[in-house]
């Protein structure tokens, strides 16, 4: 696949037949100012990143987990990455480990020797962070307690929720004695009716963390001014305008903001601990790609 010189080229994940719309929605947007754009698809984050590093895209949506990846290669390779804006809504999260309304757990040492569900292996909100902070705690996920995976949609890096409603939903009937999933999702479940009222509680949060930030890599060629063009226009969106808000609806947020990659400290210290990218970039090292 080769790059069209002529535009500035997004790389995006399709987690959801939404995601089309909403990029579809934003080119029109950003053509209409004169930012001649387009957009390109990619079934996983890892072909996402490695499409940036083929030169295929300008800017990549990237995930936490992605944005690692992309950042790790580019040191490798002795180049930089750099995360140039995010939603509002990818700042300061938090995953929640929930119990049962009526479970005897009152701390995450309750857990030792329970069934924990957890999200897709490679989902950092319902999988990697809610692992970190049980070894932080005292209970060592990988040896002292069950941990049970719901791997929906692998490579897609949690982002479709999938996982941490199959979990819920197993906590609800019995079969788990914990479910790990992003805080905010709490009252998604709720609202939707995959928690009844009351069925559950919070056993403990996470620490905050960041989620998904648009990422360029250096030397990267994008047209000449176009990755400042995408950014200032990016930042310019206002929720109040009917031309962008139901695209800013289906992409969850009400502001875009600067950049900024301290939030992902967390997750580096997890995947560092749990060596969840090392089995890719040791691959990626092998092909010499």
């Amino acid at each position: 696949m080769k790059r069209d010189r002529s535009k500035l080229v997004l790389g995006a994940v399709a987690y959801d037949a939404k995601v089309v719309t909403i990029w579809d929605g934003f080119l029109r947007w950003f053509e209409e100012r004169s930012l001649p754009f387009d957009y390109v698809l990619y079934t996983n984050y890892e072909r996402q990143v490695e499409g940036m590093f083929l030169g295929e895209h300008h800017v990549s949506w990237n995930s936490p987990l992605a944005w690692l990846q992309a950042e790790r290669l580019a040191a490798k390779e002795g180049r930089v990455a750099k995360a140039i804006a995010m939603r509002d809504s990818d700042q300061d999260l938090r995953s929640a480990i929930l119990v049962r309304k009526d479970s005897d757990a009152k701390t995450v040492a309750d857990l030792r020797g329970k069934r924990v569900g957890v999200g897709a292996w490679d989902s950092p909100q319902a999988t990697i962070l809610p692992m970190l902070h049980l070894a932080d705690n005292g209970l060592d996920p990988e040896r002292d307690a069950a941990m049970v995976a719901h791997d929906v949609l692998v490579g897609k890096h949690g982002d479709h929720i999938g996982g941490e409603r199959d979990a819920v939903k197993a906590l609800l009937a019995g079969t788990l004695d914990a479910a790990c999933v992003l805080d905010a999702n709490v009252l998604g479940f709720a609202r939707d009716g995959t928690v009844p009222a009351g069925a559950l509680r919070t056993l403990a949060v996470t620490e905050p963390f960041d989620h998904c930030n648009f990422t360029i890599l250096e030397g990267n060629e994008a047209p000449a001014g176009a990755i400042a063009k995408f950014t200032e226009l990016l930042l310019s969106q206002d929720y109040n305008d009917p031309a962008v808000r139901p695209l800013m609806d289906l992409e969850g947020l009400k502001a875009w903001k600067p950049g900024r990659t301290e939030g992902y400290a967390p997750l580096a210290r997890a995947i560092d601990r749990f060596r969840t990218i090392d089995p890719w970039l040791a691959a990626r090292a092998e092909k010499g790609a």
